[in-house]
C-alpha cells in the first residue's frame, strides 16, 4: 500500500526542535494528525517552520479527514502541550518512551500530518463547533469507542492533566497519556475501523522559570507599562448583576497540599466550572470567591475548595489618591478549615489593575503570600502571570497595569553605583589635568644667565 508520510521520525523531531528555538509557545499548540486513509495531504502543503496555523487554515488541513463519507475522528485533547515538551522528552535527548506510541503512529499510518504551531483558538473552535462525544481516559475504552458506521463518529478523549511540578512527574504524565493514545488507537486498528486521530491540547503549556531567571524585587512598586504578552484565554469576570466588577487572569493556578498537586487552571479559565456566586463587590471592599467541586478526583480527600481574594480600596493622604490593596487570600477546605495568608506588595491606584509574573508562597515570588495561621502552613500556592482588578472595571477589559517589578532592581542599583564611581574618577582626572601649568620664564643659553634670588 502506498503511504503518504512526509513526517517520518527525523523530520518530525527536527522540525519540532527547530521551531521551538525560533518561536515562542505563548499562543499556539502543536497538533499531530494520523489516519488510516491514504494520500490525504500532499507534500506541497507542508507547513513551514515558524508559521502559525490560524483557524481557517486548520480547517483546510483537516478537511480531508472530515470528507470520508461517515468520518470517524478521535481527538486526543490534553490540558497543556507545547513544542518544548517534544524537544525535552524526544529522541534527541535520549528519551524514546515518552512519546513512543505517537511517534510510531506518525511513522506507520497511511497518512500523517504535523502542525508544530496551531493557534489555540483554532483548537477551541474545532471542539466547540462540532458535535463530539466526550470520554475520559479512566473509562472502558473498548466499550466507549463502539462506532456506528452509518453516521459520523466524533469522539474527544480528555487526557489526564500534565503534572509540571517536577520533570519526573511531567515525563510520567506525558508517558501515561501516550499509553492511553496507544491503547485506543491499537483497539480501533484491531477492529478494522477506518479512522483519523488528532493529538493536541486546549492551551499552550506555561513554563515557570527557575530561580536563576528571576530577581527578588524591593522598593516601591510604581506604574509599569502595559504588558504586551497576549493572554492564552480571556480573563474570568464577575458581575454585580449588571456590570463587570472583578477581572481575574492567570496563566497557571496551582495549589499543593500534603504533597498532592491541585491544578485549577482549566476549571477557572477554560471550562469555567468554578462557582463565583459568593463574590462581593462594593466601592470600598471586594471579595473574589472561587468555589470548586473536587468530588470527581478520587485521589483527593477534599470535596469542596474555595479560594478568596480580599481587596480593599482606601484613600492615602501622602499620594492624595485612592489605592487598592490585596490584603488576604483564604483557602476554605470543605467549608470548615480556613487557611489565611497575608499578602505583601500587591497594591495599585484604584483605577488600575495589578500584574505580577509570579505570586505565591515561594520566597522567589514577586508578590509573597505569607501564612497567617497553622492551617496555611500545609498549603503551597503558585500563580503565574497573575493579574487582577476589583475596582473601576470598564468595557470588561483590564486597565493600565501596575506591575510588581521594582522601579530600581539590584542590577540597576549596581549599574548606577558603578557609573557614579567611574564618573568620579573621570572628573578627578580631568580636574588634575586642568591644574597642570607650564613655566612662564625659560633660561636662554645665549643670553644673560637667569638669576633666581635666594631671599625675599
Amino acid at each position: 500500500m502506498a503511504r503518504d508520510r512526509w513526517c517520518l521520525q527525523p523530520l518530525l523531531w527536527f522540525t519540532l526542535t527547530n521551531l521551538f528555538q525560533g518561536t515562542s509557545a505563548v499562543e499556539h499548540v502543536p497538533a499531530l494528525v494520523w489516519s488510516t486513509f491514504g494520500s490525504l495531504w500532499n507534500l506541497e502543503k507542508k507547513t513551514h517552520e515558524g508559521h502559525i496555523v490560524k483557524n481557517e487554515q486548520l480547517q483546510t488541513f483537516l478537511k480531508p479527514i472530515f470528507n470520508q463519507g461517515s468520518p470517524n475522528v478521535v481527538l486526543f485533547l490534553q490540558n497543556e502541550l507545547s513544542v518544548e515538551d517534544f524537544t525535552q522528552y524526544g529522541p534527541e535527548n535520549g528519551d524514546d518512551e515518552t512519546f513512543g506510541n505517537v511517534q510510531q503512529f506518525l511513522e506507520t499510518s497511511n497518512s500523517s500530518l504535523v502542525l508544530p504551531a496551531v493557534d489555540w483558538r483554532a483548537i477551541k473552535y474545532l471542539k466547540e463547533n462540532l458535535t463530539w462525544t466526550e470520554i475520559h481516559n479512566d473509562l472502558d475504552h473498548e466499550m466507549e469507542l463502539e462506532m456506528d458506521p452509518s453516521k459520523p463518529n466524533l469522539i474527544v478523549v480528555k487526557l489526564a492533566p500534565v503534572d509540571r511540578t517536577i520533570n519526573v512527574k511531567m515525563a510520567q504524565s506525558l508517558s501515561n497519556n501516550d499509553k492511553v493514545i496507544g491503547e485506543i488507537t491499537n483497539t480501533l486498528i484491531r477492529k478494522g475501523v477506518q479512522f483519523s486521530a488528532i493529538y493536541t491540547a486546549s492551551r499552550p503549556s506555561v513554563v515557570i522559570r527557575g530561580s536563576a531567571d528571576r530577581m527578588l524585587h524591593t522598593g516601591r512598586r510604581l506604574m509599569a507599562a502595559d504588558s504586551t504578552r497576549p493572554m492564552p484565554y480571556p480573563p474570568m469576570n464577575v458581575t454585580n448583576g449588571t456590570d463587570t466588577c472583578i477581572l481575574f487572569h492567570a496563566a497557571s493556578l496551582q495549589l499543593k497540599v500534603n504533597g498532592t498537586l491541585i491544578d485549577l487552571t482549566n476549571d477557572t479559565f477554560i471550562s469555567r466550572s468554578v462557582d463565583t456566586d459568593s463574590s462581593m463587590c462594593s466601592t470600598t471592599n471586594v471579595t473574589l470567591s472561587l468555589k470548586y467541586s473536587l468530588q470527581q478526583s478520587p485521589s483527593l480527600s477534599l470535596k469542596t475548595l474555595e479560594i478568596r481574594f480580599m481587596m480593599r480600596n482606601r484613600f492615602y493622604k501622602v499620594s492624595a489618591r485612592h489605592w487598592f490593596t490585596l490584603d488576604f487570600v483564604e483557602i476554605v477546605q470543605d467549608e470548615v478549615n480556613v487557611a489565611v495568608f497575608n499578602v505583601s506588595s500587591v497594591s495599585a491606584p484604584h483605577q488600575y489593575s495589578f500584574h505580577c509574573q509570579l505570586v505565591g508562597t515561594s520566597g522567589l515570588s514577586g508578590a509573597l503570600l505569607i501564612p497567617a495561621n497553622d492551617a496555611a502552613g500545609a498549603w503551597t500556592i503558585t500563580i503565574s502571570e497573575f493579574q487582577i482588578q476589583g475596582f473601576n472595571v470598564e468595557d470588561n477589559r483590564f486597565a493600565y497595569a501596575s506591575d510588581c517589578s521594582s522601579f530600581f532592581t539590584r542590577a540597576i542599583w549596581m549599574a548606577l553605583v558603578t557609573s557614579l564611581i567611574l564618573l568620579y574618577i573621570l572628573t578627578f582626572g580631568i580636574h588634575m589635568i586642568m591644574q597642570l601649568t607650564t613655566n612662564d620664564r625659560f633660561d636662554d643659553p645665549k643670553g644673560q644667565a637667569l638669576i633666581v634670588p635666594q631671599t625675599d
